[in-house]
């Protein structure tokens, strides 16, 4: 498939999303859609809010990413900075001396697909020359050269919705209509992306759930994953014990799993491609009883492409 914009999507109107890879760099790819693709969390921090995920020492990062990718993760996404809710932004170098660590001896010990949370061009470009795939960005490209990274290392690219930052996300976030509001969002940073030169068969959407978003919000935005879908792009959904789950479940964070396991099938139901967990093993087994069980995903109008992207 060409990676012109032309070609990846002229289609017409009444074709069923059938673009079905996701490009690489170094000449790899990942299939998607038939199973859902199930990412890993392994964050080199003192602070993620979820304490279990933390490996801030090289070597425990390493080995978790190993168990998870033994126990049936598709993707690691190595994360070296913070962005829960509340948090602050840290040095680029910082965060590149606690990550290039882990993705040199990951790499050396793995072919796994990597990703990388990161929102600094410094940083990504550092971990795609270490050998990361796919650069996970909370502000979608938004920072000067960060497009332009992703498309000379052939990158793909996790292009994610967030209403304010981080430090202030969740201080009254407001939508008239947040589901319309975050298609249009992607819709837009898409186009900028490929406009950059992003192939077309390397994006990821992701409408950021718990990103300057309450609980009417994310639901709002887990149901309507296949508008999302819609746009031609695999979906990313990370809910993964966050405070949704609590707030539908009343249970903190440790006791959040069968919450999020819960919302992972949901999710993977209503169209997402990609379920990003803390609990890899967990999830893996409770989707293989599900596509047992339901081993097909009907796609309806709501996830035809949309022609006039």
């Amino acid at each position: 498939m060409s990676d012109s914009p032309a070609s990846a999507h002229c289609q017409n109107e009444q074709t069923e999303l059938t673009r079905t890879i996701l490009k690489l760099p170094r000449q790899r790819s990942l299939l998607y859609g038939a199973q859902p693709l199930i990412m890993g969390i392994v964050n080199v921090t003192p602070d993620s809010f979820f304490e279990g995920s933390r490996k801030y020492e090289p070597q425990a990062a390493v080995e978790a990413a190993l168990a998870m990718v033994s126990h049936g993760a598709h993707i690691i996404d190595f994360g070296a900075e913070s962005t829960r809710p509340g948090s602050i932004e840290i040095d680029p170098k910082e965060e590149r001396a606690r990550l290039l660590p882990v993705i040199e001896r990951f790499r050396a010990a793995s072919d796994a697909v990597i990703s990388v949370d990161t929102r600094h061009p410094e940083v990504a470009r550092a971990a795609l020359e270490a050998g990361a795939d796919i650069l996970n960005d909370i502000e979608a490209l938004a920072a000067p050269g960060m497009a332009e990274i992703a498309a000379k290392h052939h990158a793909a690219v996790v292009l994610m919705h967030m209403q304010g930052t981080p430090a202030t996300m969740q201080i009254a976030p407001a939508y008239a209509d947040c589901l319309e509001e975050v298609y249009t969002f992607l819709r837009a940073v898409t186009k900028g992306a490929i406009a950059a030169g992003v192939s077309a068969e390397s994006i990821i959407l992701d409408p950021g759930i718990g990103f300057g978003k309450l609980k009417e919000h994310n639901l709002a935005l887990l149901r309507g994953i296949g508008r999302l879908r819609s746009l031609g792009f695999p979906v990313l959904i990370g809910l993964s014990r966050k405070r949704l789950v609590g707030e539908l479940t009343g249970r903190e964070i440790p006791e959040r799993l069968a919450g999020s396991i819960g919302g992972a099938l949901a999710a993977w139901m209503a169209g997402a491609d990609i379920i990003r967990v803390h609990d890899v093993a967990e999830t893996v087994d409770a989707f293989r009883v599900f596509t047992a069980i339901f081993p097909a995903r009907p796609l309806g109008k709501e996830f035809l492409r949309e022609v006039s992207l």
